[in-house]
């Protein structure tokens, strides 16, 4: 039997999902929802968070702070997050953006999360708070990485530096259908120049791995080069390095590694989705 537990306070949720090992939190409901009305989620706590503190956004500054429960709407509809807006607009229909929160995004398997695959290239933070503790920030990668474990708390907030040039800073989403249709894959890639020579590049791919992986290869290729063709090639011929991609009913696991380079190399080159 499922139980629903409304808490005002975003220590209150923490402290029933460390305890309970039952407990989700239901936030949008978009991954939640579909499991209990299809069946597969029968037994346990559902966590409802009502804190408005869960939707706060501090977007003006240097370094920015979304509340887990953000929406996907939220982020489309606030100027200063415009370098995120084809991110969160990869995300369903209209209708499910008004829901979809970025804390459920995190949680979201293959070939899904694709504003995670966002977040991965920003060099994201995920603020957790476990019982009635103070909160504490650890990488992205190192959430994602532990995220099938469980046991890591409530996600209150996700943080990260703003881009100092929104042009550097680019997402692109591969699908058969448009403009909700569910990925083949996702490439977000976070570029800073310095002296014409891109500096500490960062490249993240969705649905070419079980889980948002960064391209490291394609990193190395790129780091202090101009972003020529030259450097686009290498970055290409180093694009499937550490990649997993499944076969599902969606692609296949050939066709994902064949289309990765083309689309990476357009993504470089800035032509247009």
């Amino acid at each position: 039997m499922l139980d629903l537990r409304t808490c005002a306070s975003l220590s209150e949720a923490a402290g029933i999902l460390s305890g309970d090992r039952q407990a989700l939190l239901i936030g949008g409901g978009t991954l939640v929802m579909r499991d209990v009305n299809e069946g597969r989620l029968t037994e346990g706590t559902l966590v409802r968070v009502t804190d408005p503190a869960f939707r706060q956004m501090s977007t003006g500054g240097a370094r920015v702070e979304l509340g887990a429960g953000v929406t996907m709407a939220a982020v489309l509809a606030n100027r200063d997050l415009a370098f995120l807006h084809a991110a969160a607009r990869a995300i369903g229909g209209p209708a499910v953006r008004t829901m979809a929160t970025i804390g459920g995004n995190l949680f979201a398997a293959a070939p899904y999360g694709d504003f995670t695959v966002a977040l991965l290239a920003l060099d994201a933070q995920v603020v957790l708070q476990s019982g009635y503790g103070s909160g504490r920030a650890v990488p992205l990668e190192e959430f994602l990485s532990a995220r099938e474990r469980g046991g890591q708390g409530l996600v209150t907030a996700i943080q990260f530096a703003r881009p100092q040039n929104p042009a550097e800073f680019q997402f692109r989403k591969i699908s058969r259908v448009k403009p909700k249709g569910i990925s083949l894959l996702s490439i977000a890639a976070h570029l800073p120049l310095s002296g014409g020579r891109v500096a500490q590049p960062r490249v993240a791919y969705g649905a070419m791995a079980p889980l948002p992986i960064r391209a490291r290869g394609v990193e190395r290729a790129l780091d202090g080069k101009p972003l020529d063709q030259s450097a686009i090639q290498l970055a290409k011929q180093a694009a499937l390095e550490g990649c997993r991609p499944a076969t599902d009913a969606i692609a296949s696991e050939w066709y994902r590694r064949e289309i990765l380079p083309i689309h990476l190399g357009r993504l470089l080159a800035g032509e247009p989705r």
